[in-house]
């Protein structure tokens, strides 16, 4: 079997990558359009993702947030995003690398991504490439490929979570998610919303 040295799928989910780029950076310009929202899986341990050690220590190998009706200062860069959320009526700042992204999904209109984790598309290349080594003598005159490293987040200021919630929120300390309307306007979303951000799982969008 030919060896794929051009690696059309790890090209192909860059790609696709750049589609929930392009949706996030038109969510913190303009808002959420109508009815679309998103649900974002993402490994909470792959490189630049940023996340307080309490979620952490709920969510070890990957979590699911909703932007949907509360989130706050969303910003995008080349590499990742950052959004502020509310989980158990604590407010805290993200910083999730595209890179990072599993899943993506748009129940609105039933839209859906997948993405492979780095390291399994890793593995996929090294078997390939053993399937169809050259003999050890004629393997030792080539020249070893570069290795792929992922670049970490860039170009996104830092924004610290508060370290007291309710001084943030005159109004009170924010509810959960689910007495929550209808999106806020773009030019509200830099506030901090009384309800905030709800922790799926998206099992049951995944290919079986």
């Amino acid at each position: 079997m030919p060896v794929d040295h051009i690696r059309y799928d790890l090209l192909a989910q860059d790609a696709l990558r750049g589609v929930v780029r392009t949706v996030l950076e038109d969510a913190a310009k303009n808002g959420l359009p109508g009815d679309h929202h998103f649900y974002i899986t993402f490994d909470t341990l792959a490189e630049g993702v940023q996340l307080s050690p309490r979620m952490l220590s709920q969510y070890p190998k990957e979590m699911t947030v909703v932007l949907q009706h509360q989130f706050w200062d969303l910003v995008t860069s080349e590499t990742a995003f950052q959004v502020g959320l509310s989980f158990g009526g604590i407010p805290e700042r993200l910083t999730v690398p595209f890179a990072a992204i599993r899943a993506f999904f748009d129940p609105s209109v039933q839209f859906s991504l997948q993405f492979a984790h780095a390291d399994e598309t890793a593995a996929e290349g090294q078997d390939s490439e053993a399937e169809n080594a050259p003999p050890i003598a004629e393997r030792s005159k080539k020249r070893p490929a570069a290795q792929h490293s992922a670049r970490a987040p860039s170009g996104l200021p830092a924004v610290p979570t508060p370290a007291n919630p309710k001084s943030n929120h005159p109004e009170g300390t924010p509810a959960e998610q689910g007495d929550a309307g209808k999106a806020a306007p773009a030019e509200k979303k830099s506030e901090k919303p009384e309800s905030g951000g709800e922790v799926v799982r998206l099992d049951r969008f995944r290919k079986k």
